[in-house]
C-alpha cells in the first residue's frame, strides 16, 4: 500500500511538472531537432506512466529497509548535493571523478577500482560531452588546458 500512496503524491508533482513542462516552457528558437521544450515534455509523460504502472500493479515485495540500507542511502544524497554544489565551482571533471569514486565506493568496489573509474568517467565524460558533442561543461580549475 506505501508504494501506491507514494506513486500517487508523485503523480500529483508529474502532472504540475507536466503542465508547466506543455503550458510555460516556451523556447524562443530551436538549437536541435527537438529542441528545449521536447525533454521536459517527453520527462513528464514517461514519469506519469511510471506512476500510474505502480499504482495499479504495485510490487508485491515487502521493502526492508535497515540501518545500513538508510546510512547508505544518506551517503548518496550527499554525495549528490556535493556533485551539484561543486559541478559549477570545480568543474565538470573533478567534481564527476569525485562522485564517481564515492558512488563506486559506496556500491563496494575497491579503493583503487573506484579511483581508476571515477577519473576515466570524469576525464573521459568530459572529453565526449564538451569536445565531441560540444556541450557547455564547466571546465573549472581545468580552464587553462581545455
Amino acid at each position: 500500500m506505501a508504494d501506491r500512496i507514494f506513486a500517487a503524491i508523485t503523480l500529483l508533482i508529474v502532472v504540475a511538472y507536466g503542465w508547466a513542462a506543455f503550458m510555460i516552457i516556451k523556447a524562443p528558437f530551436q538549437y536541435d531537432p527537438l529542441g528545449p521544450e521536447s525533454w521536459p515534455r517527453i520527462l513528464s509523460v514517461l514519469a506519469g506512466l511510471c506512476c500510474l504502472w505502480i499504482i495499479f500493479k504495485p510490487d508485491v515485495d515487502k521493502i526492508d529497509i535497515t540501518h545500513n540500507v538508510l546510512v547508505r542511502l544518506v551517503i548518496m544524497v550527499v554525495l549528490l548535493l556535493g556533485y551539484a554544489y561543486l559541478f559549477e565551482h570545480a568543474g565538470f571533471i573533478l567534481s564527476t571523478t569525485g562522485f564517481c569514486i564515492g558512488a563506486a565506493y559506496l556500491l563496494g568496489a575497491k579503493p583503487v577500482h573506484a579511483l581508476i573509474f571515477g577519473a576515466a568517467t570524469g576525464i573521459i565524460g568530459y572529453v565526449l560531452g564538451a569536445k565531441l558533442l560540444a556541450l557547455n561543461l564547466p571546465a573549472g580549475l581545468f580552464k587553462s588546458l581545455f
